[in-house]
């Protein structure tokens, strides 16, 4: 199976704000298309930067940002492009709804890009139907749940139908419950080919969800599978991380000789409770 193509790629980026310390230096990032993609790190490691580098919010200083192999130009027309293939989700809904209607918040995006009443009133029904919030097409935004919020900020992306949806800490602030329907809208926006990118803190939830994890440390970022990113203490002790207990438990696992080390551990509480009825190694 070829590995799959860096849809987004990021190449010897550097970027320091106005009268401060240099924040990423000679950056090398890919985003693979179809993969899920966890970014981690600790406070001021650099995630929000490179998250907005990625979405065009921001200009290197030095190297360049391409789209399936192609620069991007910062004029009108590349930032255009840029925002039809990648889409960023601040943390805060607060800081990206403004609009007096859900639908209407979601339309702005698509009308922006001068497309045809009938296509804007599609994209928006196909983005509220995405996102489980059809039925608050009409509503006030200033009268939703932070919630509700977070799914009116994520549909107004989707509406763009960007081929790269990046996330910033979507799950924070949410009950399990919001927690678990997001991750199922995730799951369905992948499933018909969009590419997602989270940032979060939460190591047990990158190692359950992502596929690949990106591990971002005082000596640059580390990318991998995330199973073995995860594993990797050195590199979660530089980035300011725990083990997850996923991990811990296939550790725990394997030194009672009740996992071998073919197998891969559990990453959620469901795999952990199949492990915990199927024979041990040594009884199969």
């Amino acid at each position: 199976m070829s590995e799959p193509t860096a849809l987004v790629a990021l190449r010897g980026v550097s970027y320091a704000y106005e009268d401060g310390p240099v924040v990423l230096s000679g950056l090398d990032f890919d985003v693979r298309e179809g993969r899920a993609l966890a970014l981690l790190g600790r406070n001021g490691s650099g995630k929000t930067t490179l998250m907005r580098l990625l979405s065009g919010g921001l200009r290197p200083d030095d190297g360049r940002l391409t789209v399936a192999g192609t620069p991007v130009t910062y004029d009108r027309k590349g930032l255009t492009r840029l925002r039809t293939t990648v889409q960023l989700v601040v943390q805060d809904p607060d800081d990206q709804l403004f609009a007096a209607s859900v639908a209407q918040d979601v339309s702005f995006g698509p009308l922006n890009l001068g497309l045809p009443d009938a296509e804007v009133r599609a994209r928006v029904d196909e983005a509220l139907t995405a996102l489980d919030i059809t039925a608050l097409a009409d509503r006030p935004t200033h009268l939703l749940s932070y919630g509700q919020r977070k799914r009116t900020a994520i549909a107004g992306a989707v509406a763009m139908r960007p081929r790269v949806l990046i996330l910033d800490e979507p799950t924070a602030g949410l009950d399990p419950d919001g927690q678990e329907r997001l991750l199922a809208t995730l799951d369905g926006l992948r499933a018909s080919g969009t590419t997602v990118v989270m940032a979060t803190h939460d190591v047990d939830l990158a190692l359950r969800w992502a596929d690949d994890a990106a591990l971002l440390t005082p000596g640059g970022v580390r990318t991998g599978a995330a199973p073995a990113m995860l594993a990797r203490t050195d590199l979660l002790q530089q980035a300011g991380l725990r083990l997850p207990w996923g991990v811990a438990a296939a550790q725990f696992l394997r030194a009672h000789g009740l996992l071998d080390d073919a197998s891969p551990g559990p990453r959620d509480a469901e795999a952990l409770a199949a492990l915990a009825t199927a024979p041990s190694p040594a009884e199969g």
